[in-house]
């Protein structure tokens, strides 16, 4: 297959290199300049995914059209707050057989449009499917035993995708509930700042195995609302990457709650960060969706009141465990 992979950022190189090992053809386009001659002249990724050597077939360009031409499959794998102008700048060379698979996790800010919404959006006539569960850019590069779900309502394509990703260390699953398979996704980076603040203030692990199963609560109960499937989020997009991310010591989104957790502020956090916490924007996405729908969502809002309203960590967990007494099932 001739693929393009838009976006070579960790996890859209990682995507490019299992493709590559697959026996495709991948061009990777890069927004940095930079980026794409370190792919095609050295074989690697050192600013997004060092350490790791890229397979000598993949290629790399500044420049979207080269990229996707006559692409039969698009990688989406930019950050969140940028694929709508991406995938628009991107339409006039996809072509229209092509299938769309939709790597970036988050909510958008200002729309609390799903990543697949923005696609089918921008890029209307092609089949889209949301890819995510719990993939750790670094480890699926290094060939480490990976599964992933590949959900589309076109059954067609999801099984394409399957074909196209598969391979002895990365196992991918078909789905057909776009919404959880993308809500879980990007809802589960903002239960990583969430544990992290946690294991930043010391709490220790029944505070830490505590919000990851209310916040498993909190994202199925949004994303019922929504009109995803409950089920889903007992699966690998839902409680397996909600694991994945809230303890992984590779979590970009768990290690700015960590840090903010011993007391430093966002903007501390953040300044020199390359890499993308999508956990930060969606934090604020996710506050503003559970509003909009009337869906209660605790630790959303506790997140979003110490990122962005200056509560200190500690009283915001405090506020947490003092809520109003309630079943485990209200």
């Amino acid at each position: 297959m001739r693929c393009a992979v838009v976006g070579a950022g960790a996890w859209g190189t990682a995507l490019a290199t299992v493709l590559a090992e697959n026996g495709h053809d991948v061009v990777v386009w890069a927004f940095e300049p930079d980026v794409a001659d370190a792919i095609n002249t050295r074989h690697e990724n050192p600013r997004f995914l060092p350490g790791v050597t890229l397979a000598t077939t993949i290629r790399a360009t500044h420049d979207e059209a080269a990229a996707l031409r006559e692409a039969e499959f698009v990688v989406l794998a930019t950050p969140s707050h940028v694929l709508r102008q991406v995938a628009r700048a991107c339409a006039p060379a996809v072509a229209i057989e092509a299938t769309l698979v939709v790597a970036t996790k988050g909510i958008e800010e200002d729309t609390l449009a799903l990543m697949t919404d923005i696609v089918a959006a921008e890029l209307p006539g092609r089949p889209v499917i949301a890819f995510s569960g719990p993939s750790f850019a670094a480890e699926v590069a290094a060939r480490q035993p990976t599964a992933i779900v590949a959900a589309s309502r076109d059954a067609a394509a999801a099984t394409r995708v399957q074909a196209v990703f598969s391979s002895p260390s990365f196992r991918v699953y078909t789905h057909d509930d776009v919404t959880g398979v993308a809500l879980g996704g990007a809802l589960k980076n903002v239960m990583a700042v969430a544990t992290g603040i946690s294991d930043g203030l010391g709490l220790g692990f029944n505070a830490r195995a505590a919000l990851i199963t209310r916040g498993l609560a909190e994202i199925t109960r949004l994303g019922v609302r929504l009109g995803a499937m409950p089920a889903t989020f007992a699966g690998l997009a839902g409680v397996g990457d909600l694991v994945l991310t809230c303890t992984g010591s590779l979590s970009r989104n768990r290690s700015v709650g960590l840090e903010i957790g011993r007391g430093r502020t966002l903007a501390e956090v953040m300044a020199g960060r390359e890499t993308v916490a999508e956990g930060i924007t969606t934090a604020r996405s996710a506050f503003a969706l559970a509003a909009r729908e009337h869906v209660d969502m605790p630790i959303v809002a506790a997140v979003h009141r110490v990122l962005f309203e200056r509560q200190p960590a500690r009283w915001a967990l405090v506020e947490l465990m003092t809520r109003e007494l309630k079943g485990e099932r209200g």
